[in-house]
Order: structure tokens, then C-alpha cells, then sequence
């Protein structure tokens, strides 16, 4: 029987943003996926300085304002926790065994690709789930394709690359934009915009 494909977007999504949006769709399209997780992370130990930053509660909110629209993409509070940092490794292990029936594709812009090596158990995820590896901030095609050969080779890992647009976006850009009353319309979906201003969030935003 074929397995289920589920892709996972995993991240503090602190605020959410367009390119975490168009990453996850073109995942969907691309692997021809089930769904996608979209999975806000808990606040990690080695963050604890996030003067002007949003509560696990208000990015948990604004990432359910973001793909309420979506019929494919899906909240998940598997890492939503208080206790702080859950290893990539234990949340796929949990996942795998309630739904063994199900292959997961993890992912992740290219940054993190290139530093995977350090990551916690990176043998074990890369039996876990395929690697979904996306272009990000102007890095080079070249420099991305031998990341992808070292990490297959390394960890006989199942890493694939993500056919879309280079996004040079980032949640710490918005964040700086929102402390300096610059517009962001387009750049965070209209709903979480909304939102953001609600709550005041970011406007005394240090980095």
C-alpha cells in the first residue's frame, strides 16, 4: 500500500511570513503531499533574550491566521510546548510511530542544510524523513547541489531540492520593519498584519 506523503514546516515563525507560505505550497505541489504541518517551535533555550518578541501563544495564533485558508496546510502543536527546544530527532521518532503509515518530508531553507551536520542526531533524522532543502537569501545553486551530495552521502540520506523562487525574506527583517513603522503589506499575509497591530507586537522589537 503507497504511504502518505506529509510535509512538515517547522520553525518560530516569529512573525509568519509569505516565504514560509510559498515554501510550504510549492512542497505541496511539488511531492505531491497529503498536507502540510505547519509546526511553531516552543521557546528554545539558546533564545531565551526575545525582548519585544511574541508569546508561544501569539505566534501559534498568527500561524492559524495564516493558512486558515489553506485546506492543505494544518496546525500542529507538537513542538508548541513551554519546556523550551524539542530536537527535530524526538518529534519525528513520535510522529513516525503514531502514524507509521506515513513518509514525512522535513522542510528546511538551505541555511540549515548547510550546518545539518551539527544538528542533534542528524543519522537518525535522515532515516526519518526525506530532506527538503529550499534556496534562500541569494545562495549560490552550485554551493546548494554539493550541500545536498554531502549530506546524502554522509547520512545516506533522502534529500531533495525545492523548486521555487529565491525569498529573501525574513522574520527578523519584518520584525525590524514593524520597529521602524515601515509598511509590510504583502510581505506577512493581511489577517496577521491585522493582528500585529491589534496586539502591538514587535514595535519595541531589539535585535
Amino acid at each position: 500500500m503507497e504511504k502518505r506523503k506529509v510535509g512538515i514546516m517547522g520553525g518560530t515563525f516569529d512573525p509568519i511570513h509569505v516565504g514560509h507560505l510559498i515554501l510550504g505550497e510549492s512542497a505541496f505541489h511539488q511531492f505531491n503531499l497529503e498536507k502540510v504541518l505547519f509546526m511553531p517551535s516552543g521557546n528554545p533555550p539558546h533564545k531565551l533574550n526575545r525582548t519585544g518578541r511574541a508569546s508561544l501563544e501569539e505566534r501559534i495564533e498568527m500561524v492559524r491566521l495564516a493558512i486558515a485558508d489553506n485546506p492543505h496546510f494544518e496546525l500542529s502543536l507538537e513542538e508548541a510546548h513551554d519546556k523550551g527546544y524539542t530536537y527535530t530527532r524526538e518529534t519525528l521518532e513520535r510522529l513516525t510511530e503514531e502514524h507509521p503509515d506515513t513518509d514525512y518530508y522535513f522542510i528546511m531553507g538551505a541555511d540549515s542544510l548547510f550546518s545539518f551536520e551539527e544538528w542533534k542526531d542528524p543519522q537518525r533524522i535522515a532515516q526519518l524523513a526525506t530532506l527538503v532543502a529550499a534556496t534562500r537569501y541569494h545562495v549560490d545553486t552550485l554551493e546548494l547541489e554539493g550541500a545536498i551530495a554531502h549530506v546524502s552521502e554522509l547520512f545516506q540520506a533522502k534529500v531533495e531540492k525545492l523548486s521555487t523562487p529565491n525569498m529573501d525574506v525574513s522574520s527578523q527583517m519584518i520584525r525590524k520593519w514593524i520597529a521602524r513603522d515601515k509598511p509590510i503589506r504583502y510581505y506577512v499575509p493581511d489577517s496577521v498584519i491585522r493582528y500585529i497591530h491589534e496586539l502591538k507586537l514587535y514595535m519595541e522589537c531589539e535585535e
